[in-house]
Formats: C-alpha cells, structure tokens, sequence
C-alpha cells in the first residue's frame, strides 16, 4: 500500500464521482422531460376527448356533425386489418429468422441479406405504402382492399419483427441445444420443442411493438387510397375499409374545433386497443418465462 499514493487516488475519484453526478442528472432531466411531456400530452388528450367518448361515439359511423360522429367503422376496419398483419408479419418473420439463425451458413450472402434485413427496419413507412401501390394494389389488382393494406403493413413491420427474432433466438443458450441433441433429437424437433419456447418471450416483444407501430400508421394507408369516411362494415377480406389511424387524421385536419375533441376521443380509442394488445402478449410472455 505504501506505493499507491493516495492523493492522486483520491483526486482521479473525485474526478469520477463529479462526473457521475453529472451524468445522473442529465439523465435525470432527460427523463423528467420525457415523462412530463408525455403527461401533458395525455392530459391534453383526456380532457378533451372524454366528453365525446359514450357507447354512441363506438357504435355510430362517421358524420359531418361532430355530436353524430362515431368510430365504428374505423375500429372494425382496424381489427380486420390486424387479422391480416398479425399472422402474415409473425409467421414469416419469425420463420425467417430460424432460417437464418440455424439453418442459413455463415457467408457473404447472408450477411449481406441480414444487413439488409436490418436496414430496412429503418426505412420511412411512405416507401412501403409506395410498394404496397406497385404491387397489391395495381399489379394484384386488390384494389384498395384489406388484403392490400394487410400485406402492405405486414411488409413494414416485418424487418422488425425478424430482428427480434434473431435477437431472441441467439439469447438461447447453446448448451440446451447440445442437450436436446444429446438426448437424440433432430434438428427441426430442437427448433420447435427447445428453442422457440424459450425464445418466445423475445419474440412476443418484438412483435407486439412492431403490430403497435401498424396499427397506428397512416402513411401507407394514405398512399394506397384507404378512404376516410365508410357507412358499411366489411364483410370480407377484399372489401373496402377505414382504420382509426386515417379516421383520427380526417377529424384532425378538420377546421371545427369540435372535431379536435373528437379526433381527441379517437386517440383514446386506439389507445385502449394498443394497450390491450400489450396486455396480452404481456401475459403470454411472462407465462412462457415461467416455465422456462
């Protein structure tokens, strides 16, 4: 001890927790920011739209008078179209990450397509509405469909949902792999009983964030054509629909103030159904963790 000198320890530590306090509180008002900001957000949200939110508001259709206005079209419109984008995005997606994680080698090609697998997660969501345009819309000839604006959103979300995929799938770790090999199982028995079990947690996740993010996009559905105001509930999959994104963005853009208030009941609407969809796939992730 004789040869560490104990003034120069002290000051280089009292560098270190200067600068720790520093950083906590940055980070601290970063968060507070955040925090409060969201808070008057929800606030100004819930103030206003409460006073339109009734059971007329959920079972009444679009109107031009702000009293009559309701959300029905909307939010069947917007179930019908996660009909379509849940099992499409998470059966591919979850099914190409396996592929790449346990079957795919380790080359150039594959690394190429998982950069950019990576790099379209980032890409703005006009493009895939663009794409959608080109391909289901015209080339399909799906017209403006639920089909066409399910496969759309399920091509946008979808880079998203194979990331955390693999991100999960990787977190398993090897050595129950080597066990399951170990006690005589194949390869696609180790996939299904061993691997994406354990893995779904991951999965769940990921996917969940990435179905919040479609069901509250308007961009591409503003690029394919999806109408604004309906008077009819569709019956099939190649109907003519609205969804809440593009139905809160009509009232919104409205001059009459009385339709920000309703635009604001809107908002909470599609609140409560993300908030329902986290719950649920909450509650399947922390079973599943459970049990492994």
């Amino acid at each position: 001890m004789r040869y560490i000198q104990e003034d120069l320890v002290m000051k280089r530590m009292n560098k270190r927790l200067i600068s720790n306090k520093v950083w906590k509180f940055i980070f601290f008002i970063a968060t507070s920011f955040a925090l409060v900001s969201l808070g008057m957000l929800l606030y100004r949200i819930i103030s206003q739209g409460i006073g339109f939110l009734d059971w007329e508001f959920i079972t009444n259709f679009a109107s031009r008078i702000p009293e009559n206005a309701g959300i029905k079209a909307a939010l069947i419109g917007s179930l019908w179209l996660m009909s379509v984008v849940a099992p499409v995005s998470i059966i591919l997606g979850v099914s190409t990450a396996i592929y790449l994680e346990e079957y795919a080698k380790q080359n150039k090609l594959n690394d190429f397509i998982r950069m950019n697998i990576s790099n379209l997660a980032g890409v703005p969501s006009i493009v895939f509405g663009l794409l959608g345009l080109t391909i289901f819309v015209r080339l399909f000839g799906f017209e403006k469909s639920i089909l066409a604006a399910g496969l759309t959103m399920s091509l946008l979300i979808l880079p998203v949902i194979i990331v955390a995929a693999q991100e999960a799938i990787r977190a398993v770790p090897n050595e129950q792999r080597e066990a399951s090999f170990g006690m005589g199982a194949t390869k696609w028995q180790t996939i299904v009983r061993v691997i994406i079990p354990a893995a779904i947690p991951g999965i769940l996740t990921g996917s969940i964030l990435a179905l919040s993010r479609a069901i509250g996009e308007t961009a591409p559905l503003v690029v394919i054509g999806i109408p604004v105001i309906l008077q009819f509930l569709p019956t099939g999959y190649l109907d003519t629909f609205t969804a809440l994104p593009m139905q809160i963005f009509d009232w919104a853009k409205r001059p009459q103030e009385a339709f920000q208030y309703v635009a604001s009941a809107g908002i909470i609407v599609l609140m409560v159904v993300l908030l329902t969809m986290n719950s649920i796939a909450i509650f399947i992730r922390n079973k599943f963790q459970k049990r492994y």
